[in-house]
């Protein structure tokens, strides 16, 4: 089936790579490809945050932590690291249900938790270097025959193939006239030091992480909901500063090479359906929040299915 996946984020790549993979023709459109998309500044390691209905982005997750797992060992071209992390949380909670499914998961001792915070996890996950990560689905869909044109898509029902796949993020907001979709601002900085494992609050309001990549670590983080900026604000560098250095305190701030903003395409649950434009099949995959590059694969398997359905 000729298949055109519109939108050329890390969402759009996967479909086209699966896709491929189960033997349909694709061509991916987009208007901006990598380095300049969203996803080329995502953080990014494997941790559903900011996105529902949970209980699918829990299976979407874990599908994509299998396959990101594989990456790593057998594809260490494509910037898949497992790393280890330990997450922090001001109150007692029930274990994220995917605790059992990841490997080296494990309850913190007390000891072992900071000032401020009264419990904690400990786990192992894919931290995804996106500089490395972008080129390599990008070399992948070449290699299966997939193609690339560079367009802006304003009409759904006018874009080429029998079926459609949708995965423009933020520009679902004019493309679907989706007033759902909102931009959830995130500014980083980029430390070269290794912290040795990420240290994690992942609660929006108090957002701070640590994820250490070979090139360098990403500290973080903001979650400013509606905010539009893309420019680098001192004061929220400062922010970031003082709450990592509460989770790890031997941060030397001379190390500081830079940083970035990236906008987080969030949406009140992600979209993955099918709907009829104009008598097309296309297929919706976006609002993934801060969870792009986690639920990526599982995503783009239930793409699959619901592309075969559409034949």
């Amino acid at each position: 089936m000729r298949c055109t996946v519109v939108g050329a984020g890390v969402s759009g790549l996967s479909c086209a790579v699966r896709l491929l993979e189960e033997g349909h023709d694709v061509e991916v459109v987009s208007d901006k490809f990598s380095p300049d998309t969203v996803s080329d500044v995502a953080a990014a390691i494997w941790y559903p945050f900011l996105t529902a209905p949970a209980d699918r982005a829990d299976t979407w997750g874990l599908v994509t932590y299998a396959k990101l797992e594989i990456l790593a060992k057998d594809n260490p071209e494509s910037g898949v690291r497992m790393r280890d992390g330990r997450e922090y949380l001001r109150k007692v909670v029930e274990p994220p249900a995917w605790g059992d499914d990841i490997a080296a998961f494990d309850i913190l001792d007390q000891e072992d938790i900071p000032e401020g915070y009264v419990f904690g996890w400990q786990f192992r996950a894919p931290v995804i270097e996106m500089p490395l990560y972008m080129p390599w689905l990008h070399s992948r869909i070449e290699s299966l025959g997939g193609t690339f044109r560079q367009s802006f898509v304003e009409d759904l029902s006018k874009a080429p193939g029998e079926v459609v796949v949708n995965c423009v993020g933020l520009g679902a907001r004019e493309l679907c006239r989706d007033d759902e979709v909102r931009p959830v601002r995130g500014q980083v900085i980029f430390l070269e030091q290794d912290p040795g494992i990420g240290y994690f609050d992942q609660q929006p309001e108090t957002l701070t992480y640590t994820i250490p990549r070979s090139d360098f670590t990403v500290l973080g983080g903001t979650a400013q909901i509606d905010d539009w900026g893309m420019d680098i604000r001192p004061e929220d560098n400062a922010l970031i500063l003082e709450k990592v250095e509460a989770l790890w305190p031997e941060l030397d701030r001379s190390k500081i090479i830079g940083g970035t903003v990236g906008l987080r395409p969030s949406r009140s649950e992600v979209r993955l359906e099918v709907e009829d434009i104009g008598g097309r099949k296309v297929v919706h995959n976006y609002g993934h929040g801060g969870a792009g590059v986690t639920l990526s694969w599982g995503c783009a398997e239930e793409v699959v299915e619901l592309v075969a359905q559409s034949a």
